[in-house]
């Protein structure tokens, strides 16, 4: 872990200008996005259930970590390298910071998947326990990043890697970073299949329903449990269509067996989309981090900035997968036709 070597800073006057420009482009989008999601939160009731605090929770996470990439672009951009010696408070600051809110987005994403899992799954009494204890979830993320931001101020420290302050050795945030990132992507994916198999189990047994008479199928007492648990999820996930179902018309029993069928797979295949993106997202900073610690050379120019570039954008990609639902974007197309 004490092994230094900043393997991806660019030493050219051209490369650090370009670097800097185009991430501080970056972080501005990924600042915008989370703002927007913030501000979503803030103006409409409709967005403001249970999933919802947590995903602004992630937003502000975002919205943070954006505003600090663009203050270490600026300064590089101003002239000031944060490399120099006269910045080396600010780059232990601007480092301090990177770790805290890169490690603590990952907390707000698996929070986000675990809660949504125990909710939909059907797990009543930790779904009400978490819930209830809302504080928590809250306290977790930060205490647990906080600390991990410390210990590396004071075991390892930050230095310049380019366009901000972070580890600058590439075993250091392989094994402190990237390693533990992969197991909650990898975490989050199984969840999200074992919803995904709950809904198109819950999604058969509708068709079931709608190709066989009434009274002609009986499907074990379980199996319509967890149907009618998934074809009504709770409505503090910000995920219910029960006002669909009610303007329907038609018995409560109709009302599982038909009208939320199509929403269900829209739903599961939404949820799978949330860990793919993220794999997609950190492929290339991963794989970059592997050849560096493994080659001991620096990756060409153009491929470190991407790999930059996709550390940056997350607060954007948050803003496209969870910030844009019906409820937020029905709400803003009211706000404007008035």
């Amino acid at each position: 872990l004490y092994v230094r070597g900043v393997l991806s800073a660019p030493v050219m006057k051209w490369q650090i200008h370009t670097l800097n420009g185009i991430i501080l482009a970056v972080s501005l989008i990924s600042a915008i996005g989370a703002g927007w999601i913030i501000i979503s939160f803030l103006l409409f009731k409709a967005v403001r259930t249970f999933r919802h605090q947590l995903i602004l929770g992630l937003a502000i996470s975002d919205f943070w970590m954006a505003i600090n990439f663009m203050s270490s672009t600026a300064v590089n951009l101003s002239g000031h390298i944060i490399s120099g010696k006269a910045e080396k408070p600010f780059c232990s600051f601007n480092g301090f910071m990177t770790q805290l809110f890169v490690v603590q987005t990952d907390y707000w994403v698996f929070t986000i998947a675990l809660c949504t899992f125990l909710i939909l799954a059907n797990y009543k009494h930790q779904a009400s326990w978490i819930q209830e204890h809302r504080i928590i979830l809250w306290c977790l993320p930060w205490g647990l990043s906080t600390a991990w931001a410390a210990m590396g101020l004071g075991i390892t420290g930050y230095g310049d890697i380019g366009a901000w302050c972070w580890f600058t050795s590439d075993r250091t945030r392989l094994l402190v970073n990237f390693i533990p990132r992969w197991i909650i992507i990898i975490t989050i994916l199984g969840l999200y299949i074992r919803l995904y198999q709950l809904i198109y189990k819950a999604h058969t047994r509708f068709q079931s329903f709608d190709n066989n008479p009434p009274g002609s199928l009986e499907p074990e007492t379980e199996s319509v449990s967890s149907t009618r648990r998934i074809g009504r999820p709770n409505e503090s996930m910000g995920m219910s269509k029960g006002s669909d179902m009610e303007r329907s018309g038609v018995t409560n029993e109709t009302r599982y067996m038909r009208t939320p069928t199509p929403w269900l797979k829209k739903m599961a295949y939404q949820m799978m989309s949330y860990p793919l993106v993220y794999m997609f997202i950190w492929t290339i900073p991963t794989s970059i981090r592997i050849y560096q610690c493994v080659q001991h050379k620096p990756a060409p120019f153009w491929i470190a900035t991407i790999d930059k570039g996709c550390i940056v954008v997350q607060g954007f990609a948050d803003a496209i997968i969870y910030g844009i639902n019906e409820a937020s974007l029905l709400a803003w197309r009211d706000t404007l036709s008035r």
